[in-house]
């Protein structure tokens, strides 16, 4: 009996469909699992580089330091936070943060762009966030310094990065934090001396 060529042609059709969807299928997974996450992090890192960047009047960096883990009568910490409008340093006392010193200065939107390209190509956006656990910092490096990196929008942080000088914590900062940790003390003339007086 005689078949028509469509009756042959499409079985080949079929086999050629199931081979590109299974190639498809292979690909996909391939690229979940060796490589997936690399746009997603791309992604991430450009995000906080765009907010660090943005020099809108609601935008804003902060360090935090918190010095070693010790009695709360000795325990100091500090942070420097500074925005298109102003710089500002404060110590603390205690885990509690009992103000010790405060000062404020006023600032510029220039200088401010200045200060947080200077904060991008000393790679402070370099590193992803870690998640849950990973991310608590409490009781980190009870013998040292910690310190938090802050983008903020208003009072909200669009992304945070944190290390400290114990080597089993390097946390999430992948940059020369002396470098970092430099600029922002140079926002505020004579934050040495006050820091000096808390010795974190």
């Amino acid at each position: 009996m005689y078949k028509s060529n469509s009756s042959r042609v499409f079985p080949i059709i079929l086999v050629l469909i199931v081979v590109a969807i299974a190639i498809a299928v292979l690909v996909s997974v391939g690229r979940a699992i060796f490589g997936g996450n690399s746009s997603q992090e791309t992604a991430k890192v450009d995000l906080g580089v765009e907010s660090l960047l943005n020099t809108s009047v609601d935008r804003s960096v902060r360090m935090i330091v918190r010095g070693p883990l010790v009695a709360d009568e000795n325990f100091r910490s500090y942070q420097i936070a500074v925005d298109s409008s102003s710089r500002r340093l404060i110590t603390y006392s205690g885990y509690l943060d009992k103000t010790l010193e405060s000062e404020q200065l006023g600032n510029n939107t220039k200088a401010y762009e200045e200060f947080v390209y200077a904060l991008a190509r000393a790679n402070l956006m370099k590193g992803t966030e870690l998640e849950d656990d990973k991310n608590d910092t409490r009781g980190i490096c009870a013998t040292g310094r910690l310190y938090e990196f802050e983008v903020l929008q208003g009072n909200s942080v669009i992304k945070r990065l944190w290390t400290s000088t114990c080597k089993g914590s390097a946390g999430s900062l992948k940059a020369n934090v002396k470098q970092i940790e430099t600029l922002f003390n140079e926002q505020v003339p004579g934050s040495k001396t006050a820091l000096r007086k808390i010795d974190v």
